[in-house]
């Protein structure tokens, strides 16, 4: 098949693109930069069935001509973390709202027969169900998180309007080898590495005993495969998690060393923890690496996050100021 990937050239799209070509598909990304980087897939430089073209995807004339005779697409761009979100929240909706839409209609021209968009379990905020479930009430708690869900709102209008083969993936906590190292204080698992590579001690927010469903990034892109390849599936929404929530402190513990508390932060859950129910039951997908064998394989990959930032708890604090004005009470 002859499949397209935006944000391939980012943390999770890099992956895609690994699993495509390794399935013998053709495979064309489209990517602007922003968080990606072109080094993600330079092991594949000079394989003659992808191309790679640097783009923004909220372009719509420019990236229409990409989609002909595409046959799946996999919609994986997007701006995220949570503070750039609460700085720039008309960047964020851009990217991942008229970034969606500007994708969707590309695909309805051109008449793509299978897209995958790839949404996310922070649509749930602050559930009240453990493991929460597809049909939990949605309690976004930050612009990322809005523009997030508005984009599969829009994925699953096109579905129903247009009749579009359109299926949601809704993603929990995804790490891997090569996570995001932008200047942006985010995910934990890039905090940490920069940390553990510089000898300071990880800083941990709150107690530590918060936990979460941290799923490894080749067990996202199998789900997403596996789905992809399933036309009757189409309008449905799937939580993509490890089957198991973990806290932070057992994650430090994996990979050893000291701890800095640092002040438990606003709008965060103190649990996500996928119910994985549906795509178990109706996809038959579980996933395969375990967050043992997941962190081992960051801890061999380490050097990745040479150039990452070292987060410590003064710069975190100034980096989170609008975190805690905006979203606490």
């Amino acid at each position: 098949m002859k499949t397209l990937v935006t944000g391939g050239c980012g943390f999770i799209g890099s992956h895609m693109v690994d699993r495509l070509l390794a399935d013998g598909h053709e495979v064309v990304v489209i990517d602007n930069l922003s968080s990606g980087s072109i080094r993600n897939l330079e092991h594949h430089k000079g394989n003659q069935k992808l191309q790679v073209h640097i783009e923004d995807i909220s372009a719509p004339d420019k990236i229409s001509g990409f989609f002909k005779d595409i046959d799946l697409v996999f919609h994986l761009a997007a701006l995220a973390d949570i503070v750039p979100s609460i700085e720039k929240p008309m960047a964020y909706h851009n990217s991942n709202v008229n970034g969606t839409i500007s994708v969707l209609e590309a695909c309805r021209k051109n008449q793509v027969k299978r897209i995958i968009y790839s949404a996310s379990s922070s649509c749930y905020g602050i559930p009240d169900a453990f493991p929460t479930p597809e049909t939990a009430e949605i309690r976004c708690q930050y612009p990322y998180a809005v523009t997030k869900y508005l984009g599969e709102e829009y994925a699953l209008y096109w579905e129903q309007i247009y009749k579009m083969n359109i299926t949601c993936m809704r993603f929990f906590n995804v790490y891997g080898p090569r996570a995001r190292t932008s200047g942006t204080y985010g995910a934990v698992f890039g905090v940490f590495l920069a940390q553990k590579l510089n000898n300071k001690s990880y800083t941990v927010v709150g107690d530590g005993k918060q936990t979460r469903d941290f799923t490894f990034v080749t067990d996202i892109v199998d789900a997403c495969v596996t789905a992809s390849k399933r036309n009757d599936v189409s309008g449905q929404i799937f939580n993509v998690g490890s089957g198991n929530t973990y806290s932070i402190n057992r994650l430090v513990e994996l990979l050893g060393g000291e701890i800095t508390y640092i002040p438990k932060r606003p709008g965060e859950p103190d649990c996500t923890f996928a119910d994985t129910h549906r795509i178990n039951t109706i996809l038959k997908w579980k996933p395969k690496v375990s967050l043992e064998e997941g962190v081992k394989i960051m801890l061999e990959n380490i050097e990745y996050w040479r150039e990452a930032p070292l987060w410590e708890p003064a710069s975190i604090a100034e980096a989170t100021k609008d975190w805690f004005k905006y979203l606490g009470k």
